[in-house]
């Protein structure tokens, strides 16, 4: 899940520097909201490793 929000995080970047503002905005929204699924998923998977221990 990481990789598809660094994909779309690039696809965002090569957007903004060809001018082309509404696929960046929508490839950053993107990307933005696959980083914070990514991170709640590392963060529950961490917890739920130490209380197994």
């Amino acid at each position: 899940m990481l990789y598809y929000a660094l994909v779309f995080f690039i696809v965002a970047i090569v957007a903004a520097a060809l001018g082309f503002g509404g696929i960046a905005a929508g490839a950053a929204s993107i990307a933005k909201i696959l980083f914070f699924i990514f991170l709640v998923i590392f963060l529950v998977t961490l917890v739920m490793g130490l209380v197994r221990r």
